[in-house]
Order: C-alpha cells, then structure tokens, then sequence
C-alpha cells in the first residue's frame, strides 16, 4: 500500500476527473492521497472532493507565491479552515520561495510564521515548501521550536545533504517527488540514500514533476509507483517492504487514516 503524501487535485487535469484519477492510482496499490492546499479561494473545492471520496484526505494552507493574497489571513482564519473538517490533516503548503519571489519577502515571512502559529496549537503537521531559501527555513524553524514543538513535512526535498541533515536534526520528515527519478538527479539521490528510512515519504506533486518514464507529462498519483521502485532500489528493499515504511511513516506524522 502506497499514500501519495502530496498531489493538488484541483488542478487541471485532474479535477476534470477526479473518479478516473482515483481509481487509476487505486489499481496501482494507492489506497491514499492528500491533497494540497494553495490558497483561501481553492479551499471549499478541497472540502468538497475529501467529503466525497474515502480515498483522499486535505490541507489547509497558502503557497508562498500566494502569500501577497493573503496579507490579511489571520492565525484564526487558519484555525477556522483547519478545523473545518476532521479529514482536514495537515496545514499548508506554506514556506519560503526566494527563487521566484513571486511574493516580497516579508509577506513570505509574515504567513509562514502564522501556519507554524496553527501547527504547534493543533499538533497538525507543516507541510513546507522550501527554495533557495535553506537559511532561512532553518533560522525560522528553529526559532519557532524552541519555543513550542510541532511536526515538519519538507515536501518535494531536493537540496543538499547538509541541509537535509540539518532538517532531520530538528525531527523533520522529508518527501520524495518524482524528481529523483531524473537523470541528473544524482546527488538527490545519493543524499536520500542516506537519510534513514524512518524519516521519508513519498509524494507525486500531481500534475507536476511526473516521473521517469512520463517526464514532461502531466503527474497523477498513480504514477508514484515509479518514485517508490526507484527509491527501494535505491535502498536495496524490496518494492512492498518500502512501500509499507513510507505508509507507516506518513501514519506517524499524519496519525492513522480510517
């Protein structure tokens, strides 16, 4: 059994046919996916389609692009969303995007903080979105545990292995996207062959970053059987023996889905 930790099925294609989808990633062994969590106005779609189908779990949360959207979002209104419905499990994606910019800085700042506010009040993981932005994912990260502990997802990893083994210093788990499927995906390979198994999920990021051998398709959740072939061959597991870690894994950070 597979649990694609990370997929936005209010995007296009996907949400043309969420049942097809569903099913097609059910015949392959995912008998779950969370889906994510962009911005406020996109957040009634995510309730509708976790009320519908048994398979699929949400977030509440706003992407750092969409931070300078969302300057009024106040710590309550997340907690509102949150709270909204029981197979509502995890907040975000939020985090630090300082390769695009396509919100300034502060603005980028100023949201993450009030998700990590959410995730120590309700014990709820953070799913984080982190580029070119290692320093100061750490600095903020570290700042905040100190001063109540709460649970990390860093979804879609592809920095170094320094600044992952930094992030397992504070607890963190880390996902794996299709990415490490890539040629040129070497060193993210190399990196997640040595972080312990215990601390990894696996992900799609549907529609986006689609796996070897559908590269430069559109990603759906079926196709994360490819990221975990590559990553237990990788780990020298079998493909059920990975499988299972990474479902047990998603079940302690997420708790257990019924």
């Amino acid at each position: 059994m597979i649990i694609d930790s990370h997929c936005h099925l209010t995007y296009e294609p996907m949400s043309l046919d969420i049942g097809d989808t569903i099913n097609r990633a059910q015949k392959e062994g995912v008998k779950y996916m969370l889906t994510i969590s962009t911005e406020d106005k996109s957040f009634n779609k995510i309730l509708e389609i976790v009320k519908k189908y048994d398979s699929v779990y949400g977030t509440y949360g706003v992407h750092p692009h969409e931070a300078k959207n969302h300057k009024n979002l106040k710590i309550s209104d997340i907690l509102s969303r949150v709270n909204s419905s029981k197979k509502i499990i995890g907040i975000g994606e939020t985090g630090l995007d300082f390769y695009y910019n396509h919100s300034e800085k502060k603005d980028q700042l100023q949201c993450f903080e009030k998700h990590i506010k959410v995730a120590q009040e309700t014990d709820l993981p953070l799913v984080i979105h982190t580029r070119s932005a290692d320093r100061e994912t750490l600095e903020i990260l570290k700042k905040n545990k100190k001063e109540k502990d709460f649970k990390i997802l860093i979804h879609c990893f592809t920095g170094s292995k320094e600044f992952a083994f930094k992030l397992l210093d504070i607890d963190s788990y880390i996902s794996a996207s299709g990415i490490i499927t890539f040629k040129k995906s070497i060193d993210l390979a190399n990196t997640f062959m040595q972080i312990p198994d215990e601390k990894i999920l696996v992900e799609t990021d549907a529609p986006y970053l689609a796996p070897v051998p559908f590269r430069g398709k559109s990603n759906e959740p079926c196709y994360i059987i490819h990221t975990v072939k590559f990553l237990s061959d990788l780990k020298k597991l079998t493909f059920e023996e990975f499988s299972n870690i990474t479902t047990n894994n998603f079940y302690k950070l997420f708790g257990k889905l019924e």
